[in-house]
């Protein structure tokens, strides 16, 4: 099993990085490869795709069609893209009706997978050190804050671990994003150097 002190240290990276691609992000992506799957409203993403592309494809036939010349044509057109149009949207009505419910699953399962998993590890190991501190290296006033609010005396506790984790990582994650910016910028010309250059 992983010891206390990762598992914290994991669970804020995960936090930290559905509220930086977003949750509306991540619900769309997991909504595409739910879609994949073989189940069956695979099959009926699949009809509405195919449906979407026939009335996109109706419509442009009806459009190069002149509805005064030839007439004939253009109402046979016209009546085969309404009743693929009714259809895409009553099966689109159908799919985003899933989605709906999909979108609350998913949301819940984020967050009893992040938030509440946090939640319930302060609860549950709020008396459990997460690692113990060399005796003497600190005042016992740091000892106790470290200790806050019911740790051993002389050990860290799930709150305290809690705020170093997510300080932490939002740290690291913009000490990367900077590196990453100043590796951009040193590997884009610079507009002056470009404009003596010609």
């Amino acid at each position: 099993m992983i010891p206390l002190l990762w598992t914290i240290f994991i669970l804020h990276i995960a936090i930290f990085l559905v509220n930086t691609i977003g949750a509306t992000t991540i619900d769309s992506l997991l909504w595409v490869l739910y879609l994949k799957l073989p189940t069956s409203l695979y099959k009926t993403a699949q009809e509405q795709s195919k449906l979407k592309r026939e009335v996109v494809q109706l419509k442009r036939d009806m459009n190069n069609t002149s509805s005064q010349d030839e007439f004939a044509k253009w109402a046979k057109l016209r009546r085969r893209h309404d009743k693929a149009l009714s259809d895409y949207e009553a099966l689109n009505s159908k799919l985003s009706s899933q989605k709906t419910s999909f979108d609350w699953f998913v949301k819940i399962a984020r967050w009893l997978s992040t938030t509440g998993l946090k939640l319930f590890i302060q609860f549950r190991y709020t008396k459990t050190p997460v690692f113990a501190l060399p005796g003497g290296w600190l005042p016992y006033y740091v000892e106790w804050i470290l200790a806050f609010p019911r740790a051993p005396h002389g050990s860290v506790s799930v709150q305290v671990w809690n705020s170093v984790c997510a300080t932490a990582v939002t740290v690291i994650a913009e000490i990367i994003t900077g590196a990453v910016m100043q590796v951009k910028g040193r590997a884009q010309p610079a507009p002056a150097a470009a404009k003596k250059t010609q």
